[in-house]
């Protein structure tokens, strides 16, 4: 339970605020994180870090507002996200979140330019509008000579800018990304990472990782470490595995 006196930081852009998040597993339970607390301040580029098993990943869904917490509460730009409903919820992704994953979950059946276009399916868009927008994404991303390409046609590192592009085409409050060089070799890792640097510096968006790559967490400005499901660092510090 929250302090009833408790007020959230107008100035964040998503605030987790003592989040637990335990799991049935048949007749056993499973607390993934144990009262937790992390702010995300705008144009931030931090990382949840933490060995496999740590949490992070579940508190990037939490704060994505991809799972619920068992207790606690989320707020987003001071809104507490335990009032909204699951469609509100479902608004709010579509219309304020980006996301990254290390799998990329591109469609494989559709081009780069239609991956990219897909989330402003769900806005009040006109096709042309949509077509405009996404070709500005992918040539943020500098894959402006590959828009007709599908997924089998990319390397790991075109597709995962694919991802970037689909991330960023929404100009989202906040981005989320889920080990994004998990699946890259150092050299494209290394260029992903200048890419959503570079976002962030001159597009001003705010980044949130969960990663243990030390790549990923020497470029984080702030750092939260996990260790079962509880934070146990913060700050500038790097953690280097």
């Amino acid at each position: 339970m929250l302090k009833e006196s408790f007020e959230p930081k107008t100035d964040c852009v998503v605030q987790a605020v003592e989040v637990s998040r335990i799991y049935s597993l048949g007749e056993h339970t499973h607390q993934a994180l144990n009262k937790v607390s992390l702010q995300v301040s705008s144009q931030a580029f931090c990382a949840i870090a933490g060995p496999s098993g740590s949490g992070k990943s579940t508190l990037l869904n939490i704060l994505g507002c991809l799972e619920r917490p068992s207790s606690g509460d989320v707020f987003v730009e001071g809104i507490s996200t335990k009032q909204l409903t699951v469609n509100q919820l479902a608004d709010f992704r579509s219309q304020k979140l980006g996301f990254v994953f290390q799998t990329f979950n591109l469609v494989p059946t559709l081009s780069a330019l239609e991956n990219v276009e897909y989330p402003l399916l769900l806005l009040n868009i006109s096709a042309t509008e949509r077509r405009t927008i996404a070709q500005e994404a992918l040539k943020k991303v500098g894959l402006e000579k590959f828009l007709k390409n599908r997924p089998s046609q990319l390397s790991g590192g075109q597709r995962q800018r694919v991802a970037i592009a689909r991330a960023i085409v929404k100009k989202p409050l906040l981005i989320l990304a889920d080990e994004p060089t998990a699946n890259l070799d150092r050299n494209t890792a290394t260029e992903i990472l200048d890419l959503m640097q570079r976002l962030n510096s001159e597009e001003k968006m705010t980044f949130v990782f969960s990663s243990h790559d030390p790549l990923v967490l020497k470029r984080a400005t702030h750092v939260s470490y996990l260790v079962d499901g509880i934070k146990v660092s913060e700050g500038e510090e790097r953690y280097v595995a």
